[in-house]
């Protein structure tokens, strides 16, 4: 790995893995920053569901993109390209020796997407757009999300993982918004980046990983989850405002659930563990086609 300056260490690897503190080890002998590119990690407001890096953490390594926006902004993966790829690009110019510029890491594979192949230049979604799909939504559940992109969508019905609302609803909005199917806008065309990429894949045996989610889902409740998701959730719901898609996810999700009354709190921490698993399933098999660089996390 380190025959020249501009390397940039990808560690990439399922929900629960051990990413964090992979990275924080490598950062500090390697002497570079970590720049996170998990999508929720970015909002202030989300530091116990997300998992994201503790204060004495941060205080070690430098760390960017975390916390660094509210849940009230409108940001979303376009921007963060913009803004992930002009930070690595000053690091690298800044940086000499032989070791990685930087490390990238995070679980959100769209975002990762965004900075090493690029994303297609799509429309923004009014508001308008977005509230109506998510009323949509809450009335008529998963069933609707998935007849509606298979009737509008019927190419990228055939590819997207029908089990996850954040991916139809974001066809749905795309395709509303221009007025044309969400996959005639995906050109998927990779954009060549100025720095060579060297991939680390965490892994670690099934069983292992799925008790290190459940016993980090244990933690984040004791950590406050239900009060971090009413302080999140309640003012937008308060004001009649649309519900960022942020909050549209594992352990939130649920947890908005509970509080209004849908189900249980246990039945929500199930929930919560249970999905966040099937989660880890999905990164697996997106990470086994995108790299052959695997290690044990251990």
């Amino acid at each position: 790995m380190g025959q020249c300056s501009d390397f940039l260490s990808v560690i990439i690897g399922p929900t629960g893995v051990g990413k964090t503190d992979y990275a924080l080890r490598r950062a500090q002998e390697w002497g570079c920053p970590i720049v996170n590119c998990d999508s929720r990690q970015i909002y202030r407001e989300l530091p116990i569901g997300t998992a994201a890096p503790t204060a004495e953490e941060q205080a070690k390594v430098r760390h960017y993109f975390v916390g660094t926006h509210s849940l009230s902004e409108d940001y979303n993966a376009g921007q963060y390209e913009r803004d992930a790829v002009s930070l690595l690009c000053e690091l690298m110019h800044n940086h000499s020796g032989n070791t990685p510029f930087a490390i990238l890491t995070g679980g959100s594979m769209l975002y990762m997407n965004a900075v090493l192949k690029g994303l297609d230049n799509l429309p923004s979604v009014p508001p308008a757009i977005r509230q109506a799909v998510q009323n949509e939504y809450r009335t008529n559940g998963l069933q609707w999300l998935q007849e509606e992109v298979q009737r509008i969508d019927p190419a990228y019905w055939n590819e997207v993982d029908r089990q996850n609302p954040q991916r139809l609803l974001h066809c749905i909005e795309i395709t509303r918004t221009a007025d044309i199917p969400y996959s005639a806008l995906r050109t998927q065309t990779a954009i060549h980046r100025p720095w060579n990429v060297h991939i680390t894949s965490l892994v670690r045996p099934r069983e292992e990983l799925y008790n290190r989610i459940n016993r980090r889902v244990e933690q984040m409740i004791a950590n406050g989850l239900e009060e971090e998701t009413r302080q999140a959730y309640l003012p937008f719901k308060q004001q009649g405002l649309p519900v960022p898609n942020s909050l549209r996810t594992v352990g939130y999700n649920e947890m908005i659930d509970y509080i209004e009354g849908r189900c249980t709190k246990q039945e929500a921490i199930d929930k919560i563990k249970q999905h966040t698993r099937n989660y880890a399933k999905r990164q697996m098999t997106w990470y086994r086609n995108s790299t052959s660089n695997w290690y044990s996390a251990d």
